[in-house]
């Protein structure tokens, strides 16, 4: 089973068109990677990833033509959307968005022979929410946060020449710093109403129980999970996840939230996830 993913970029404006005669739609595509239809003036934007599974045809060596997708999502999605946020019926900062993945993904898979597997919906730079067609009722919310920290690599078992030859320049003994990035998954369910956990709920949950435990502090003295832990950006997503594991249940309006993923990066082109302890491990 091949997997093919395709992003879709376009922007959404309040009102009509200039002039009040063209529909979004029908703008000039001069320019769709970065978005189309464009923005105009104060408009949203959102990026749309469609995943869809399937086998490749032995002549072509596919199995889904990427036009297609495009095709799909600006022909049955952008309407869609224009009317949910247009609806008189209550304010877009309102929408049960939990219900939207579900109708977004159902309008989708007709045109796309039932081949979507995962929609996600990107509605901020940090913040997503992604829906799979195998569990309906529930989604995956994603938000990232970051904190300025110093910490050094040393473990008191080694000798110091062990410990430079280990970790190089992160053994300085004054230490060093990094800005770190966090993101953080939550599996939640879709209430009854169509609503999901509220990104506001869990941003506050993380800045308590994480954000101000670690911002501007050196992990190894000023952090008491990590005085006796090496603070490695492996030991940082792991005792991240234990701040939060038994937390994110009491998210939203009904319970069953789950934490699903935690990745730090130490820098741009190095991270770490940790997802838990899978049954049966030490």
């Amino acid at each position: 089973m091949l997997e093919i993913s395709r992003t879709v970029r376009f922007c959404l404006s309040d009102g009509t068109p200039a002039g009040g005669s063209v529909a979004p739609q029908e703008t000039p595509r001069a320019n769709t990677f970065a978005a189309w239809p464009a923005m105009r003036g104060l408009g949203r934007y959102y990026e749309l990833e469609v995943r869809c599974a399937g086998e490749a045809d032995p002549a072509t060596g596919y199995f889904i033509n990427i036009k297609q997708i495009d095709a799909a999502v600006r022909e049955h999605v952008l309407g869609y959307l224009e009317d949910v946020i247009a609806s008189p019926a209550g304010h877009p900062a309102d929408a049960p968005l939990g219900e939207i993945m579900q109708d977004m993904l159902a309008l989708l898979q007709p045109p796309l022979n039932d081949s979507v597997a995962t929609l996600t919906l990107r509605l901020t730079p940090t913040y997503n929410l992604s829906l799979t067609e195998s569990a309906m009722d529930r989604v995956l919310l994603r938000q990232q946060f970051d904190f300025a920290a110093a910490h050094r690599l040393h473990v008191p078992t080694l000798s110091d020449e062990e410990n430079r030859a280990v970790f190089g320049k992160c053994n300085n003994p004054a230490g060093h710093g990094h800005n770190y990035r966090v993101e953080v998954a939550v599996d939640a369910p879709i209430d009854p109403a169509g609503h999901v956990v509220p990104v506001a709920e869990l941003d506050e949950l993380v800045n308590r129980r994480v954000i101000d435990l670690l911002d501007h502090k050196h992990l190894n003295a000023d952090v008491p999970q990590f005085a006796e832990l090496n603070p490695s950006v492996e030991h940082i997503a792991k005792v991240i996840w234990g701040l939060l594991e038994d937390q994110v249940d009491h998210l939203g309006s009904v319970p069953g939230a789950r934490l699903a993923e935690v990745r730090v990066w130490e820098t741009e082109k190095t991270s770490c996830a940790y997802r838990g302890q899978e049954a049966g491990t030490a």
